[in-house]
Formats: structure tokens, C-alpha cells, sequence
């Protein structure tokens, strides 16, 4: 008889608890139903969705996708496998502190156990919500979360590295404010050398997620443990990767006339393996 499968308010303690390990966890960014899979066979332990990544699957860039779209995409990731799984869900798909909650009580009703909310409005004019007006979202989605009915776990992102506002002090004064708010999670990507995420460990109490991906500010996971890190994703980097493959052997193939790839890549049989629940 086969095992059952787990539930959400299962998944949702398992993933809590990966938190409080002995050392950081990764959490492997899938950007399609079929990759969730393949990551799941690899041992992670748990997944997230990747916003750029699943917009290029729709040949679109990240921050072109709806609400509805990010979380049909996540209800197919989530129903994939038995992992927890959690959801880059940008900025909640609207700037009313309503709008970001409206988002986690769907990420919840979507299967999946937590989500990622940012600071950057999507506009060019205005990056970034004033830092009360971002920490007010953050507080209307951690109440959404603790109406889930199960242990959902909100991470709050501070996008000020990665969007071209580096300062330090600003991050950490923003992410103290998420904590406030009832952030379950905290999160800067980009920060630029180990000294920087040392000290955003150190400014919170809350887990602290680093974001591998960056070319050069993809530290390992040794130094990020020795850091403070409690948990590490991929973000696009997979993705990337993938479409590295494709572009690679479509030139091989377009510019040389040759199929030297195919010696290297997985079988049908190999990858139908991995699709088998």
C-alpha cells in the first residue's frame, strides 16, 4: 500500500521546522511542474516557485505575469510533488496593503505553504514602496498568513541590492521593519560581499534567506552557514542554466552542423523516471 501523501498542514511544519536545522537548507527554485519533479527526485527537501523563471516559460520577463497566472503556475508546481513548496509572488500583485494579503490567502488556497513578498513597486518612476508602506504590506500579508489555518511562512524581501539602491543600512533598517510586521523570513538579495549578509543576520531575529544566482555573489554554503543563513534558494539560476543548455546545443546543431549534445544529455526513459510520483 502506498504511503500518503502528506498534508498541507503537514508540509507546512515540515517546512517551518527546516528553519530551525543544524545547518542552512536549500530550497531548489522550480520553474515548471516537470522540473519540480526532477528536483523532488534529487532529495530537496523543499521547493519555491521562480517569477522570471516561470515568465519565460510564458516567453515573457519576469513582472509581466497576473496574480491568476503566478498562482495557477504554483498550483501546478505544489500538486506536483509531496515537498513544501513556496512562491516568489513579486509584490503581491498590487500596491494596497489589501492586494498583498489578497495574494497570501491565494497562495494558501493554492497548496502552498508560504510565499515571498518584496519592497519594489514595478515602477521605474517609484521602485520602491516608502519603507512604513512597505512594512504596512508586510503586515496585512503576515495577517492573511496567520489566517491560513495552518503554519504558512511569509518571507519579506527588501529588493533595494538587486534594484539599484545598495545601502546596507537602509536594507537592514527595512528588514527590522518586516520583522516587525510579523515576517516570518527576511530576505535582501545581492547583498554584496559575506561582511554584508553577516550583518544582516546579526540586525534580525527571524531566518534569513540568501539568494544564490548572482555572478560573483553566490557564496558557498559553508560561509553563508558560518554567516548566520538559515535557509538558501536558487531563484532563476536553474532556469537559467536550462536555457544555457538549450542555447548551447541549438547552436551546435544551427552553426556546426553536429549533435555532439546529445551524448551528453539525460535519456527519454531517464527523464520519464523523474515524472513518476
Amino acid at each position: 500500500m502506498a504511503d500518503a501523501q502528506p498534508t498541507q498542514a503537514e508540509k507546512a511544519e515540515r517546512f517551518h521546522a527546516l528553519h530551525a536545522g543544524a545547518e542552512p537548507f536549500i530550497v531548489a527554485n522550480a520553474f515548471d511542474a516537470g522540473s519540480a519533479r526532477i528536483l523532488a527526485g534529487l532529495g530537496f527537501e523543499a521547493l519555491a516557485t521562480t517569477s522570471g523563471g516561470f515568465a519565460g516559460t510564458l516567453g515573457r520577463c519576469d513582472g509581466e505575469v497576473s496574480r491568476g497566472e503566478a498562482l495557477g503556475h504554483a498550483r501546478a508546481v505544489a500538486g506536483a510533488v509531496d515537498l513544501p513548496v513556496s512562491a516568489d509572488l513579486e509584490n503581491g500583485f498590487g500596491h494596497a496593503p489589501e492586494e498583498a494579503a489578497k495574494t497570501v490567502t491565494g497562495a494558501a488556497e493554492a497548496g502552498l505553504v508560504g510565499c515571498t513578498i518584496e519592497d519594489y513597486t514595478g515602477d521605474a518612476e517609484r521602485p520602491f514602496y516608502d519603507r512604513e508602506e512597505a512594512a504596512d504590506r508586510i503586515a496585512a500579508a503576515s495577517e492573511a498568513a496567520r489566517s491560513a489555518g495552518f503554519r504558512f511562512t511569509l518571507t519579506a524581501r527588501s529588493e533595494c541590492f538587486i534594484r539599484g539602491r545598495p545601502d546596507l543600512y537602509e536594507v537592514i533598517a527595512r528588514l527590522q521593519a518586516y520583522e516587525r510586521a510579523g515576517a516570518d523570513v527576511l530576505m535582501a538579495p545581492a547583498l554584496p560581499d559575506i561582511d554584508a549578509v553577516a550583518a544582516v543576520c546579526n540586525a534580525v531575529s527571524k531566518p534569513v534567506n540568501f539568494m544564490a544566482g548572482v555572478a560573483g555573489k553566490s557564496f558557498p554554503v559553508a560561509e553563508l552557514a558560518a554567516a548566520g543563513v538559515r535557509r538558501i534558494s536558487l531563484a532563476t539560476s536553474l532556469y537559467r542554466a536550462a536555457m544555457s543548455g538549450v542555447v548551447a546545443a541549438a547552436t551546435e546543431a544551427k552553426e556546426e552542423g553536429t549533435f555532439t549534445y546529445v551524448d551528453d544529455v539525460m535519456s527519454s526513459p531517464e527523464i520519464a523516471g523523474y515524472m513518476r510520483r
